[in-house]
């Protein structure tokens, strides 16, 4: 199995925000967005800002892409 970040990314876009501006602002370190974006797993803290602000849930930012 492995983890996607899409749904994140898809809801950055929704809100007009750029990655690097989303992460300054949810305090997420520049390791941790090249994480997300190599879709790589991060800390529940990390998971637990960007929720935070976004004001979503664990589903809306994460999904789990099963093997074929």
């Amino acid at each position: 199995m492995e983890i996607s970040y899409n749904r994140l990314f898809k809801l950055l876009i929704d809100k007009g925000m750029k990655k690097t501006e989303f992460a300054k602002i949810a305090g997420l370190t520049p390791g941790t967005l090249a994480k997300l974006s190599k879709n790589q797993t991060v800390s529940m803290d990390s998971l637990i800002k960007i929720c935070t602000t976004l004001n979503c849930s664990f589903d809306d930012i994460v999904e789990i892409v099963r093997n074929q």
